[in-house]
């Protein structure tokens, strides 16, 4: 029979089979091979000793969290408690673009915003919207569940960003766990504890556990810098890496504004990691 892992926890595999669920463990050979299933594996199963068979071949997957044949990635990003940390939604943008997903953005929590901050958010959402990636808020969730419409998405971000909190908002049925952002960390309090697919309408959404920070260690320095859309301008030398070389369009684009300071700013940051 062939399903959908839908949910993991520990060894322990929900499958769905045209809507019954089996609770399946791995057969001992994925071991072997150092594979390992993911929620959202397409799998065939034995349905009698539930185990999981096999593992149909991914279109992509991600390793945190840990989930395969993803269509969009939701990026939930709260932009006070805890602040907007624009370095990590790089780091997410830069995996989910590697890994050939379309990045969406949502940022959450804007009505804590002053005036001002409220303004430098719009740029930031139009600067973001130019990269082409679809970025909405919680103040407009109909047009992000119209963008969402028909796909496997996974919702990920930093922990208390809101996303067990919109999925609540879309299925009321849900009830899943939220809790208060701690005061004495300045951060969210886990509340997810493992990836779990569920319904909405004729989606497939993933609640993920927040993740605070992401290693990029895997990425090549090319391919990080392939990751940011923006700098795909002429630069004197066809392998530049943006840094130091001398006519750099990209440096010359950041000078004058037309690149965000803080994006190169990040991107630097993510190279000189792999120094």
């Amino acid at each position: 029979m062939e399903g959908t892992i839908v949910k993991q926890i520990s060894n322990l595999y929900t499958v769905d089979v045209d809507n019954t669920l089996y609770q399946c463990r791995a057969r001992g050979k994925f071991y072997h091979d150092k594979l390992t299933p993911l929620v959202g594996d397409k799998v065939v199963i034995d349905s009698v000793n539930n185990y999981i068979l096999e593992i149909k071949v991914r279109k992509n997957f991600l390793e945190r969290p840990s989930i395969a044949n993803i269509d969009t990635c939701a990026i939930i990003t709260s932009t006070k408690k805890p602040n907007l940390d624009l370095n990590l939604l790089d780091r997410l943008l830069s995996l989910v673009i590697h890994n050939k997903i379309r990045p969406v953005i949502c940022f959450t929590k804007i009505d804590l915003l002053k005036k001002e901050e409220k303004k430098e958010l719009k740029t930031l959402i139009k600067y973001y919207q130019k990269l082409n990636i679809k970025v909405f808020t919680n103040k407009n969730l109909f047009k992000l569940t119209r963008d969402l419409k028909n796909q496997t998405v996974v919702l990920t971000g930093q922990t208390g960003a809101g996303k067990s909190t919109l999925l609540n908002r879309l299925n009321k049925n849900l009830s899943l766990e939220t809790k208060e952002i701690s005061k004495a960390l300045g951060r969210g309090v886990h509340t997810t504890r493992h990836v779990e697919l569920f319904k909405y309408k004729t989606s497939l959404i993933a609640d993920t556990p927040g993740v605070s920070s992401l290693d990029l260690s895997k990425l090549t320095r090319e391919e990080i810098r392939d990751t940011f859309p923006e700098f795909k301008v002429d630069c004197q030398y066809q392998d530049c890496m943006h840094l130091q070389e001398p006519n750099c369009m990209v440096i010359k684009l950041v000078k004058e504004n037309k690149i965000l300071e803080s994006r190169y700013l990040n991107y630097k940051k993510f190279i000189e990691v792999k120094k």
